[in-house]
């Protein structure tokens, strides 16, 4: 068993235990000081002597490059995910350190906790961002300012480092999330990723597409944020505390109150709109099609596993070993909106012929399946000291199933995005002809966007496959578990199930919708002649290829080899249900 570590803030030891975290800081003030790194004076007043202060002024050949920030950017985001992945894999062992930042002076008030858990979600949200920082150097490519003859390479050049100060900032936020021991600490690290993300959809401000998807999406933002707030207030109205264990403890022993189920129903409003449910999607697509697409698959990918990180929270650790005998009490509002969510995400993606609007609907699906396998774990009480060990491994595989399927997730659907991004250098992306006649403009980057759709299809040997049988195959396993003291199961083919197997059944018709509209694109590369404009070879671009190489890379890996992922994913699924 892994033992706990108990520090201070900034104590002796803290930056060593929390060095990725450190590292984007660091990161961070250099990227707001080194571009501004000049020969700039300030005159000592009542004199005529002008001093050096070394910020403004004429910048150093070095910090004056345009291209700085990115490298910047680039580095430290690698950075951190090398040191977070070398945690996964050597230090988070089973008789190693958890460590636990707690209030100066008082070790019961906690504030972060690194975990298997918190680790393996900080490794997917910095792998995403430093996707997106890696495609964002050839997105908005610099210019040498002797070579920079329009507005639009002007642009680029300006706003560079604003682009990837946002970035960073919004690796910040996430890793808090991820980190977090309190609701309110978690809270001011969605917001500060959430702002973040509000201004990236916005970013391409000669737009009138990413201004209008960026404003839809800040203002349902901003509302569902208002809301779960609000419903985190009841909370502490009710408990007199933030911190999780405490109210784990204090839900443990719920009665016929009122105010604490109010206030779960309203902070599941807020993550809702985090992961793209339905009803809370609506402002997705337009976010998706507006933006530029680095950024929305960011939002696909890390954003959604933000929003999911709360929900487990919420879920599974606060509200999951209550008072009550059976099943949690949340178990069939989420099983409905699970199941509405994945139908209309898929039926919406149906008509859709533009293709960053049909991978948002087709991540509201995935909403939907997530919600599915969150709604399993969910059957079993696992606070009734009553139940036997199968229904503690059953809901841990579907854990470790629905972790694995977040990780993977940034690979397929993330390169999909990186794909349709570098088509964006030669215009906006508005329909599927943008993909029309790809396989005769570049072969490889077609087959590359084809094994993209069919792993988000979940065809073998592909891992996005692999992570919808793992997830099947979870809810199976709980809906067949033997408790006798549920009075939820059917009778199905002469087995007694519970009746969350109806939502792996409904997965499974849900992809095989999904099959449709990703072998459509499919067909658009492969037999339709290029459209008028979009004959001419695919644009070069270094980093985006080599950000596609590693998402490839990725897909089929993880499909063909995932045993060490699954694996880390089992480790932090235990962590998390411990």
């Amino acid at each position: 068993m892994s033992s706990l570590l108990r520090v201070e803030p900034f104590s002796a030891g803290f930056f060593g235990y929390f060095a990725a975290e450190t590292v984007l800081a660091i990161g961070l003030v250099l990227m707001i000081v080194v571009p501004n790194l000049g020969r700039g004076t300030f005159r000592v007043p009542g004199t005529q002597v002008r001093l050096p202060w070394f910020f403004g002024g004429e910048r150093y050949s070095l910090t004056g490059r345009s291209d700085l920030p990115g490298y910047i950017s680039v580095l430290t985001l690698l950075t951190a995910l090398v040191l977070l992945i070398n945690d996964l894999l050597t230090t988070w062992d089973h008789t190693t350190h958890e460590v636990l930042v707690h209030a100066v002076g008082d070790d019961s008030v906690r504030i972060l906790a690194a975990t298997p858990f918190s680790r393996l979600m900080e490794a997917l949200f910095i792998g995403a961002l430093f996707l997106v920082a890696l495609a964002s150097n050839d997105r908005y490519r610099s210019t040498p300012a002797k070579d920079v003859r329009n507005l639009s390479a002007l642009y680029n050049n300006r706003r560079q480092a604003d682009l990837h100060i946002l970035l960073l900032t919004c690796a910040l936020g996430m890793t808090t999330v991820a980190l977090a021991e309190n609701l309110f600490v978690l809270f001011v690290g969605l917001e500060l990723a959430g702002f973040s993300s509000y201004i990236l959809v916005a970013f391409n401000k000669e737009s009138k597409f990413g201004s209008e998807g960026g404003m839809k999406y800040f203002m349902v933002g901003s509302a569902s944020s208002g809301v779960g707030l609000y419903g985190l207030s009841l909370l502490y109205l009710w408990a007199g505390t933030l911190q999780v264990d405490a109210l784990a403890m204090a839900w443990a022993n719920i009665g016929q109150e009122i105010l604490p189920y109010v206030a779960l129903g309203l902070m599941l409003v807020g993550f809702g709109f985090k992961v793209s449910a339905a009803p809370f999607h609506f402002a997705a697509p337009d976010a998706y099609a507006g933006a530029s697409s680095p950024f929305a698959g960011l939002l696909a990918t890390a954003s959604k596993a933000m929003g999911m990180v709360g929900l487990f929270r919420i879920l599974l650790v606060i509200t999951l070993p209550e008072g009550t005998e059976g099943s949690a009490v949340w178990l069939v509002l989420l099983g409905v909106l699970a199941a509405i969510t994945m139908t209309w995400g898929n039926l919406a993606a149906l008509g859709s012929k533009n293709p960053k609007r049909m991978l948002a609907y087709s991540s509201v699906a995935h909403a939907g399946y997530m919600m599915a396998a969150l709604t399993a774990v969910g059957v079993w009480n696992l606070g009734d000291s009553s139940l036997d060990g199968a229904a503690q491994a059953a809901s841990e595989a579907v854990l470790t199933a629905l972790l694995f399927h977040l990780v993977v997730l940034v690979a397929f659907k993330m390169g999909a995005f990186l794909v349709i991004g570098l088509l964006e250098h030669e215009g906006e992306v508005r329909d599927d002809r943008t993909l029309s006649g790809l396989a005769k403009r570049s072969p490889l980057l077609a087959v590359t966007m084809f094994v993209f759709m069919l792993s988000l299809a979940g065809v073998p040997p592909l891992s996005g496959f692999l992570s919808k049988l793992l997830v099947i195959m979870g809810i199976v396993k709980v809906a067949a578990v033997d408790v006798a003291s549920s009075s939820a199961t059917v009778s199905v083919f002469g087995m007694d199930l519970h009746w969350v197997w109806s939502l792996a059944l409904l997965m499974v018709l849900n992809s095989a919708i999904s099959v449709f509209y990703y072998l459509r694109i499919g067909v658009v590369m492969f037999f339709d002649a290029p459209a008028v404009g979009r004959d001419r070879p695919v644009p070069r671009t270094v980093f985006t290829a080599i950000a596609i190489t590693l998402c490839l890379v990725g897909t089929v890996g993880f499909g063909v080899w995932g045993d060490p992922l699954i694996q880390v994913c089992q480790d932090a699924a235990i962590a998390l249900l411990r």
